[in-house]
């Protein structure tokens, strides 16, 4: 008796360790509705339930520093390389080593502890009425004093324009960086304000004569069946900076698995999913971002009338870490 007993009970323990090994957490700062599709996919494609908890990236790192050990979380997903970076910095991952993804996602966007699965790029548009393209070819461009009062961005605290201070840092040195932040500030149309769309409809509406933005903003604006998008995208033209130098500066979204992950087995099972023909496709037919596997065709209007262009190849973990001196550099020169 007691042997059937203990038969049944070692059993039971089986079927809830395959049902628990069954599941994957994951965390996201990830916030578009076009990911549905991707998780739904990978569950389908391994059985595997996905249970997601979705916030900003600070909340979520919060969380995580304060479950510790037992947090249920397997993956943290965000975007971009500074978010990436500042949570390795609380040694929160666990590297994965995986032939798959590093035969599919190009050495400079894999950092030691996370992986890149989509970019965007930092485009530069303009008002064609207001500013010549030759005016505008280069990120250092844009401090030029010819261009004093035409100049629109978002915040300097923002992540996307730290990763880009970051890039400057690394490819012309953190004084030259300096100097052009000054620049960027004396060339102010307004004072920053509001996400990259609304960097994109002020150019539009001749508010400035240039700013900055990521591409995939544009790429939404230029996909929409709305005539007032459609308008906006009329009145602009966009260009790929710094051709002739180092490459057009581009950020990610990434994920890592957790070193406390639970359910380490899927976890990395899902970050090869990442790394998929399929799973490339809803990031960039989806959300309008580029895929990081180079074979993948894209089948995007948007995206393929933008056209190919020479990409920044700077390690994405050497960027990442020269965030916070980016943030020095806006904080001294007023880039706020």
């Amino acid at each position: 008796m007691k042997k059937v007993v203990l038969a049944s009970l070692l059993s039971a323990l089986g079927l809830a360790a395959t049902a628990h090994a069954a599941e994957l957490n994951i965390y996201s700062a990830r916030h578009y509705q076009t990911d549905e599709q991707l998780y739904g996919n990978f569950t389908k494609q391994t059985g595997i339930k996905i249970n997601r908890i979705e916030a900003k990236e600070d909340e979520l790192l919060e969380r995580i520093r304060t479950e510790g050990a037992n947090s249920p979380a397997d993956i943290f997903i965000t975007v971009d390389a500074s978010r990436l970076g500042k949570a390795d910095e609380m040694g929160i991952f666990a590297p994965v080593k995986s032939a798959e993804i590093e035969a599919r996602v190009p050495a400079h966007l894999r950092a030691d502890n996370w992986v890149s699965y989509s970019t965007r790029a930092r485009i530069i548009v303009f008002n064609p009425t207001m500013v010549k393209e030759e005016q505008v070819k280069t990120y250092e461009q844009l401090a030029d004093p010819a261009l004093k009062g035409q100049v629109c961005t978002r915040s300097g605290s923002h992540p996307y324009n730290l990763s880009l201070g970051a890039a400057m840092i690394k490819h012309n040195g953190a004084e030259a960086t300096e100097n052009w932040a000054k620049g960027i500030v004396a060339n102010f149309a307004r004072a920053p304000k509001g996400g990259d769309t609304d960097q994109i409809r002020a150019v539009a509406a001749g508010e400035c004569g240039v700013a900055i933005a990521n591409s995939y903003y544009l790429a939404r604006l230029m996909n929409s069946t709305k005539p007032e998008d459609q308008a906006a995208v009329a009145n602009i033209k966009a260009v790929w900076p710094n051709q002739d130098s180092w490459g057009t500066h581009i950020n990610v979204s990434g994920a890592g698995m957790l070193k406390n992950a639970p359910n380490k087995e899927a976890a990395v099972k899902f970050l090869e999913y990442l790394a998929s023909d399929e799973a490339q496709a809803y990031f960039a037919n989806g959300n309008n971002e580029w895929p990081v596997v180079t074979t993948f065709k894209i089948d995007n209007a948007a995206l393929n009338k933008l056209g190919e262009f020479k990409a920044d190849t700077l390690p994405i973990g050497e960027l990442a870490a020269t965030v916070a001196e980016a943030q020095r550099i806006f904080d001294r020169a007023g880039y706020r």
